[in-house]
């Protein structure tokens, strides 16, 4: 008979069973078998995660301790000083200061990941963007530790050591490095529908990003807000940056990696150098038990999003990034996030995935720093006064005076005390039920939300999404596993299934998963599109212009006078760096030699050449990459007559995007946005 459990993991619960039934057992370290390997141990299908779970605990534990002393994974980030700005009160749902005190500037250190790769890898991969929050506040330090992608690939913390050990190097031959495209992560994604949602998101270009500056943050679970009269509220949390969202594409992706490595951390470093900022909107999702019981999901799945279309957003303040850390050892790798780090007036749901995570980052941040006096370290510690009676232990820093280190004292007067009026409440629930191995049959529906995912977006986002499926499962080397992932294509949509098939190269269509839930047609949600979140702007861009001996000045000064004014940073390419002689005689000085900065870097491009240095550079293969490039990637390119030549040596046909170099209000307006109706062209996509 199936259990519930079973029904809940449809395809993949049928092929886990088939594999037990010819492997041996699964084990505790202790040699214990484990009759479930995927579901923590709850109070009840919707309730908390229960403590006595030793099985979950050993398993996040050893995990949590396997690499010492990088994160295991979010280890290669970067990380910015800056503030929170509360623009609009919640004080009607929570007594937390931090989202009740408008106008108050709360001191906060950022920092962005990615996931897969290890501290060395680039910064470019097909990956999730962590982005993790540290609120300084006066209440005590906020941790929102989210990412730049709303759902997640499991429902259960359980199950995270395995899809980390799936997405990372393979054991046996130490690679792929920071890339999800090999064989044991996508045989764990064809075993595992739950994680279809997700495989969406990151097959789609949020997980190419231009910057940091330009990602949408999220904390991922429900959280609850309480206000003073003990009432809760479910809250979600997203941060809208204010340069809008701004991926590049695949080809342009790989270049990146090799032109440089450190292309999102250099882009942060520089912009805040010059006085830019990093700047999002905080927006929450606020909803009641009540309407949560209406929705065609389960919230407290992480494997699902609230459309923004059934809980509209509200905007009540913004975060700012404007200072570089002095030490980036000190600051952006010692800092230690914990979804744990609540306050007052904050409190956790029981979303199974947050409640293992709750354990998890602690137990993390004890291995990698060494000491559970990480929170001494001056990036870690509170800017609000604090008191504790935890004493001793390694890197011990602070010097705690007098005899008394226990609560309660009479010894000691001053001695700190539990303080009920002020003090961290959790929310007061039933948590009544039948504990076990179980999860909410609403947790069972694991297609149609990323059924909606593929139907929001648009056209040349859904061609990148086949292209991105076909890319990876081109580098699977077992073809059940391929064929296993079109059969889940067909529960997302028909013509997307046939689009990677074909592009694999399948005789036939597989045939369809076997879902546990039918799968609900959902409308569109066009906040779901990143392309429709860009801004035609040059705000936070960067514009390349090409120049050698004999250019025009006066076509390049009001380039970059123009292009400055309209917000963008230019830089000037040569094929030397140390600067060239202009047609009038004078030298100007360049920022960049041409083989070592090429188009890649840059989001439009400007040639200004003479005749002479237009044919000669003709015959140099940077050059003719540099043009190529910035065409196929989709880019604007100012043209002068002397750069003629080198364009017809690309190969390049003039369409909307190609424009004279004099026509500088054309050019600043191309160069806001990519040329989409050119990608046809240049390109084949599934």
């Amino acid at each position: 008979m199936k259990t519930e459990h079973d029904a809940h993991l449809g395809t993949g619960g049928e092929l886990h069973q088939q594999a037990n039934a010819e492997h041996l057992p699964l084990t505790t370290q202790q040699g214990v078998a484990v009759s479930d390997n995927q579901n923590s141990l709850r109070a009840h299908p919707q309730g908390p995660t229960l403590l006595e779970d030793f099985i979950l605990r050993e398993k996040i534990t050893h995990f949590d301790h396997e690499r010492i002393p990088e994160r295991i994974v979010h280890a290669r980030g970067s990380g910015a000083h800056g503030f929170f700005e509360l623009t609009h009160s919640l004080e009607e749902f929570t007594t937390a200061k931090v989202l009740t005190e408008v106008g108050v500037k709360t001191p906060v250190f950022s920092r962005i990941s990615t996931v897969a790769g290890g501290s060395g890898s680039s910064d470019t991969p097909r990956d999730v963007r962590g982005f993790a929050i540290k609120f300084y506040t006066p209440q005590g330090n906020w941790d929102i530790v989210g990412n730049n992608i709303p759902v997640f690939f499991i429902q259960d913390a359980i199950k995270f050591p395995d899809l980390v050990h799936a997405v990372k190097m393979e054991p046996d031959r130490g690679f792929p490095q920071a890339a999800s495209a090999h064989d044991t992560f996508w045989d764990f994604i064809s075993l595992t529908p739950e994680s279809m949602h997700m495989v969406m998101w990151i097959m789609s270009d949020r997980t190419l990003p231009r910057s940091l500056r330009m990602i949408e943050g999220f904390g991922v679970h429900s959280f609850r807000l309480l206000n003073a009269a003990g009432e809760p509220t479910f809250v979600k949390f997203h941060w809208r940056p204010r340069l809008g969202l701004q991926s590049t594409v695949w080809d342009e992706t790989v270049k990146i990696a090799g032109a440089d490595p450190d292309f999102h951390r250099r882009e942060l470093f520089e912009a805040l150098g010059a006085g830019e900022v990093a700047e999002w909107d905080f927006a929450v999702q606020l909803f009641t038990q009540a309407e949560a019981d209406k929705f065609p999901f389960n919230h407290l799945d992480a494997t699902k999003l609230i459309p923004e279309e059934l809980v509209p957003l509200q905007v009540i303040g913004r975060l700012v990034l404007d200072r570089w850390p002095d030490n980036f050892f000190a600051e952006t790798e010692q800092v230690a996030f914990c979804p744990s780090h609540l306050v007052p007036g904050i409190d956790f749901s029981n979303d199974p995935l947050l409640q293992g995570r709750l354990f998890s980052y602690l137990d993390t941040q004890l291995s990698r720093l060494g000491s559970p006096n990480f929170a001494q370290l001056p990036i870690n510690a509170p800017k609000c006064p604090f008191a504790h009676q935890q004493r001793d232990g390694h890197m011990q820093m602070a010097q705690p005076r007098g005899r008394v280190a226990y609560e309660p004292s009479s010894l000691a007067r001053d001695a700190p005390r539990a303080d009920r009026a002020t003090g961290f409440a959790s929310v007061a629930l039933d948590e009544g039920g039948t504990r076990g191995r179980a999860r909410a049959a609403s947790f069972a529906d694991h297609y149609s939300q990323a059924r909606q995912f593929w139907i929001s977006q648009t056209a040349p986002e859904q061609a990148h999404l086949a292209s991105a499926l076909v890319f990876e499962l081109s580098k699977v080397e077992h073809p059940h596993v391929r064929q296993a992932m079109v059969g889940h294509l067909r529960l997302v949509d028909e013509t997307l299934a046939q689009r990677v098939s074909t592009g694999l190269g399948l005789s036939e269509l597989p045939e369809p998963a076997n879902p546990a839930l039918p799968v609900q047609d959902l409308p569109a949600s066009p906040a779901l599109s990143l392309i429709g979140k860009a801004r035609d702007t040059l705000a936070g861009r960067a514009i390349a212009i090409l120049v050698a001996d004999g250019s025009d000045g006066v076509a390049i000064a009001a380039l970059k006078k123009a292009a400055a004014a309209a917000g963008a940073r230019v830089k000037l390419v040569a094929p030397r760096v140390g600067g060239i002689t202009l047609a009038s005689g004078k030298k100007l000085a360049v920022d960049g030699q041409l083989a070592g900065t090429p188009s890649v870097l840059f989001d439009a491009v400007a040639l200004v050449l003479s005749e002479p240095a237009g044919k000669a550079l003709c015959r140099e293969a940077a050059a003719v990459d540099f043009v190529r490039d910035a065409y196929g990637h989709l880019k604007a390119i100012a043209t002068d007559a002397g750069a003629q030549a080198l364009l017809m040596a690309s190969g390049i046909e003039p369409d909307a995007g190609v424009v004279g170099v004099g026509d500088v209000k054309a050019f600043l307006a191309a160069a806001a946005t990519r040329q989409w109706a050119r990608e046809k062209s240049v390109r084949t996509l599934a």
